[in-house]
């Protein structure tokens, strides 16, 4: 895909004209990215956002003793960093490449310009932002509603997708912080789901056995 067509899907970009599109990338920048690269920290100042090309990216938030809490996964066509767009306000999260990563970093300048020019556009940046509270809603509720089991067993599904065999593309410690837990309690949940004959693992591939059950844990 080329770099016009990977904008063009982003919520943010959907409605850009091509010409405001090719303005837009005129001044973007292709970024390579190894594991464990940090391409923002939190407090940095934003003068940018990213576009996944190819990897994965984590958006996560540390505690003062070193804990990692994994707020979202990024992954081919996904836009982050776009926050500090609109509120001008320090990066309010660390950005670090799970895996080799290509990305586009693209500065905000051209990107405020078409929005002055058609300020009706700011229609879609509401939907955006709309759509990722929704999510941040969905995880605060899953935080007081499910336990690390039932948290576990969500994740796996949504790591899995529509697919019942996969590799899990991140480590036993980031799906820890992804699912807000440590890892000794998240191991002993899909050491669980083994046992229980709901999937079967070997290392960091997972075969899905019985989903019913697993959603229903997930619930």
């Amino acid at each position: 895909m080329d770099d016009l067509a990977l904008l063009a899907q982003s919520d943010l970009f959907s409605a850009f004209t091509t010409e405001e599109l090719r303005r837009v990338l005129a001044s973007a920048v292709p970024m390579s990215c190894s594991r464990n690269d940090v391409i923002f920290s939190e407090g940095d100042d934003g003068d940018r956002l990213y576009v996944v090309r190819t990897g994965r990216v984590a958006i996560a938030k540390r505690s003062p003793d070193g804990r990692e809490s994994v707020l979202a996964l990024m992954e081919p066509g996904d836009l982050f960093g776009e926050m500090a767009l609109f509120d001008g306000e320090p990066r309010s999260a660390d950005g670090r490449a799970l895996e080799t990563s290509e990305l586009l970093s693209v500065p905000f300048g051209p990107i405020k310009t078409v929005l002055e020019e058609r300020p009706h556009l700011l229609w879609d940046v509401v939907a955006l932002i709309s759509r990722r509270l929704r999510v941040e809603n969905a995880a605060l509720a899953d935080s007081v509603f499910l336990d690390v089991t039932g948290r576990t067993a969500k994740r796996l599904l949504e790591l899995a997708g529509e697919n019942d065999e996969f590799l899990l593309p991140i480590t036993q410690e980031e799906l820890a912080g992804l699912v807000g837990a440590s890892r000794e309690r998240v191991n002993k949940a899909i050491s669980a789901f083994v046992r229980l004959g709901w999937i079967d693992q070997v290392d960091r591939r997972y075969r899905i056995t019985d989903r019913t059950q697993l959603t229903r844990r997930a619930r």
